[in-house]
């Protein structure tokens, strides 16, 4: 009898197994896409400009640089339109002159000598993104820094790193910027992020941007749900900063996932379209206050449990794709056919 059961539960064990490696897709081989990602390092030429350049950067700047160029300006660093040249010269020449500007570029310059890492994990990034859209134009990349006014922001052709806001989170800068930049933020702010969160700027604003129209929870949880899953397909980065958690969150969220998820059942929130009601379970924060204790809860719990529904979702359907993932529209579909139940 002993060695009857034993024997059935190694076939039930090789089953799982098979299941189990049949339902993990493996990444595809994208060597051969013609991609490979050379950061623009605009950060070091505004850097170095001297007062008496300003004139003659402007105009080389706006034919090598734009249209980031003329968005810098104007929308990042808020001085003006660069073919107003006299203005911008006034205002510029005091803006590189000040101190804190001399502090920053000095920071980013000991901070990133070379962006050689990050090129090499966005050239695999957009290979990726090639293979799965290959429609998709793969744009410039800029880095920068504005006084910490944008980090990713994607233009005509162009994403732009703002270099500033990769500084680390043991930056002497960001504790100052606690009133407008939480340090729950700011602790992203790391060279290991600028990769996650470019592939994420990309996936929400040009593959799968959000529709505007109302949508209740679940509905949002797929929508997130799928942008976390493609970051699986996109990047090599660990879970916790494709969601950005601590270590301890992600396991937190992991631990308490079936409870999460009854949370939410519980609650009559899946299908709530009051968004101040649910909006806290989709933004950052420090943590879910209705959740755990000692403030040790993860935040963005309605993203992590939607993550978990697509992977689910896509485990039981090997055929898909990540554009037919894209062009499924109907979150309920996907939440049935996922047969998730919390674990």
């Amino acid at each position: 009898m002993s060695r009857t059961l034993n024997k059935l539960f190694s076939i039930l064990f090789l089953c799982f197994f098979i299941l189990s490696c049949q339902s993990k897709k493996e990444k595809p081989d994208v060597s051969s896409i013609p991609v490979d990602i050379k950061i623009e390092r605009f950060d070091r030429e505004i850097a170095a400009l001297k007062p008496n350049e300003i004139l003659l950067k402007n105009t080389a700047w706006q034919q090598k640089y734009n249209p980031f160029y003329a968005d810098y300006m104007q929308y990042m660093l808020k001085i003006s339109d660069p073919r107003d040249s006299i203005y911008l010269q006034e205002v510029l020449k005091e803006v590189i002159q000040k101190k804190d500007f001399i502090d920053l570029a000095a920071a980013i310059g000991k901070k990133y000598p070379d962006l050689k890492k990050q090129e090499e994990e966005l050239t695999q990034a957009f290979r990726y993104i090639k293979y799965y859209f290959p429609q998709y134009e793969v744009p410039r990349i800029i880095s920068f820094f504005s006084g910490f006014e944008v980090q990713v922001p994607i233009g005509e052709k162009y994403i732009g790193v703002g270099l500033d806001m990769f500084l680390g989170n043991d930056s002497p800068f960001y504790p100052a910027l606690i009133g407008s930049i939480p340090l729950y933020v700011s602790r992203r702010f790391t060279a290991e992020n600028i990769t996650p969160r470019i592939v994420e700027a990309v996936i929400r604003e040009e593959l799968l941007p959000a529709r505007d129209a109302d949508v209740n929870t679940l509905q949002q949880m797929i929508y997130h749900g799928k942008v976390l899953y493609a970051m699986d397909q996109l990047t090599e980065a660990p879970d916790s900063l494709k969601i950005g958690y601590t270590t301890a969150q992600l396991a937190w969220a992991q631990q308490y996932q079936k409870d999460i998820w009854q949370w939410f059942l519980q609650e009559n929130l899946l299908y709530s379209t009051d968004y101040l009601r649910t909006q806290k379970y989709f933004t950052e924060a420090p943590f879910t206050p209705e959740l755990g204790s000692n403030n040790e809860s993860a935040p963005k719990l309605g993203s992590y449990i939607g993550w978990q529904i697509v992977r689910k979702y896509m485990s039981k359907h090997p055929e898909k794709t990540l554009l037919d993932l894209f062009n499924t529209e109907n979150a309920q579909k996907i939440l049935e056919d996922s047969k998730f139940k919390g674990i």
